[in-house]
C-alpha cells in the first residue's frame, strides 16, 4: 500500500496555505522589519549579529526561504528549517543599547516580538489586499502559525493565539518601542538599500522608494505615528487601495512566473492526496 504524500504542518485545508500563496506577502515581510526595528534589544540583535547592511537581500531571501519551508514544505523540511533557525539564534547575543547588559537574541520576548510582528503582517497585508478572510479564520491564522512559535524555540502559550490577543500584545509592548538614530538609519537604509548586479543604477531605485512609501503605509496608525509619519484612517484608506490594485496586478500575471518550486510541490502533493482519497 502507498503511503499518502506527506502535506506538512499545515496543508490545503488550513487558512496558511491561503495566507501564503500571495505574492503580494513580500511587502508584508518589509512591514514586518519595520515593526521589528521599533525594539530596541531586537535591532540591536539584527544590527551586531548580521551584514545586514552588506546584504540586505541574502537576509530577505533566506527568511522568505524559512516561511517557505515552514509552510509549504513537508514535516521533516519543516522540521529541519526549525532546527537551523534554532541553532543560529543559540550562538547570537547583543549588548542592550539602553543597559549596557548581554541578552541572548534566542530570548523569549525577542522571539515572541519578532514571531508577532511578521506572523500579524503576513495576514493583515493579505487581508487588506482583499483575500477576504472572515473573523474566525484570522483567528485560525494566528493558532495554526503557533506551530512556526514552535518551530523557532517559544512554546505554544508564549505567543498569541487570536487577534484580539494581538492587539492586546502590541498595546502592552507600545511603552518600550521608540525611534532613535539606530531606527532612522535602518529605515533610511531599507528605503535605499543597496541592489545587486547594478539594478541601483536603473530605474529599479525610484521604483523602490515607491515601495517604501507603500510598506510605511501598511504600518498600524501607532506605529506610522511614531516613525513621525501621519496615522490618519485617509492612510490607512489609501494603503488599501493600493494593496488591492496591486493583487489584482499581481494575479494577472502568468501563475508559473510566480509560484516557486516548494508550492508546486505541495500543490502536486495535495492533488495526489485528493486523488487517492476520491479513489478510496
Amino acid at each position: 500500500m502507498t503511503a499518502e504524500p506527506d502535506l506538512g504542518l499545515f496543508g490545503p485545508q488550513s487558512v496558511t496555505w491561503r495566507v501564503h500563496a500571495e505574492p503580494i506577502l513580500w511587502f508584508a515581510g518589509y512591514r514586518a522589519l519595520l515593526l521589528q526595528s521599533l525594539h530596541p534589544r531586537a535591532l540591536a540583535g539584527v544590527l551586531q549579529n548580521s551584514n545586514f547592511r552588506e546584504d540586505p537581500w541574502g537576509r530577505l531571501w533566506r527568511t522568505a526561504r524559512f516561511y517557505g519551508e515552514v509552510v509549504f514544505g513537508d514535516t521533516p523540511m519543516a522540521t529541519r528549517a526549525g532546527r537551523r533557525v534554532r541553532a543560529i539564534h543559540a550562538r547570537l547575543g547583543g549588548i542592550d543599547p539602553d543597559t549596557q547588559e548581554p541578552f541572548r537574541v534566542d530570548e523569549a520576548e525577542l522571539l515572541r516580538w519578532i514571531w508577532v510582528t511578521a506572523t500579524e503582517s503576513f495576514v493583515h497585508t493579505a487581508q487588506r489586499s482583499g483575500l477576504g478572510l472572515s473573523p474566525a479564520e484570522i483567528d485560525r491564522y494566528y493558532d495554526e502559525q503557533r506551530e512556526v512559535a514552535v518551530l523557532v524555540g517559544l512554546d505554544r502559550d508564549d505567543v498569541p493565539a487570536d487577534a484580539a490577543s494581538v492587539e492586546d500584545y502590541y498595546r502592552s509592548m507600545q511603552p518600550a518601542l521608540r525611534v532613535d538614530s539606530a531606527v532612522r538609519e535602518v529605515a533610511r537604509f531599507l528605503a535605499m538599500p543597496t541592489f545587486p548586479w547594478g539594478l541601483g543604477w536603473t530605474p529599479i531605485r525610484p521604483l523602490w522608494i515607491g515601495v517604501s512609501a507603500f510598506a510605511f503605509s501598511l504600518l498600524p496608525p501607532w506605529a506610522r505615528r511614531l516613525y513621525g509619519l501621519p496615522g490618519l484612517p485617509t492612510t490607512d484608506l489609501a494603503a488599501t487601495l493600493g494593496t488591492r490594485t496591486l493583487r489584482t496586478a499581481i494575479r494577472a500575471i502568468p501563475t508559473s512566473a510566480l509560484e516557486g518550486p516548494l508550492y508546486k510541490e505541495a500543490m502536486a502533493r495535495a492533488k495526489s492526496t485528493a486523488k487517492a482519497s476520491s479513489a478510496g
